[in-house]
């Protein structure tokens, strides 16, 4: 069963919803994970893409937008429409919608930003993983 963690950002939280993104992208990378990230947007696709190229010196993330090249198999893989038709084992979700297609990760991490309205919907979807079961972790950041 899909295990579901809630990263709650603090209002001193460094860098915000993007930044903690690319972070746990980079972990889940080095840790051999195949990580898709949905986006709400094609914009914000595009600013987490340059970010996981700038995020922080000396790393590196290789990922590609979804659709990519099918010759290309990148570890990490950003989009914000379509469900992937590779086979991530994490889902990073930073729109305010829950994907439809999230069981098919092992794990599903959100990240809650500081905005009230950010917070009620990561209620809603808490309550929603909390009524069928999903293992359920919450991570404070500050």
């Amino acid at each position: 069963m899909t295990r579901v963690d809630f990263y709650i950002l603090g209002e001193s939280a460094r860098g915000g919803r993007r930044a903690v993104a690319c972070r746990l992208v980079d972990k889940a990378y080095r840790n051999a994970h195949r990580v898709y990230v949905h986006t709400g947007s094609e914009r914000e696709m595009r600013e987490i893409d340059e970010l996981l190229w700038t995020f922080q010196a000396g790393s590196f993330v290789p990922h590609a937008c979804y659709p990519a090249d099918p010759d290309e198999h990148p570890p990490v893989l950003i989009g914000h429409r379509d469900e992937p038709e590779v086979d991530p084992d994490v889902l990073i979700n930073l729109s305010d919608a829950l994907p439809r297609f999230f069981a098919r990760f092992e794990r599903v991490l959100e990240i809650v930003g500081t905005e009230e309205p950010a917070r009620q919907q990561a209620r809603e979807r808490f309550r929603f993983y909390r009524e069928r079961g999903y293992p359920l972790t919450t991570h404070e950041l500050d």
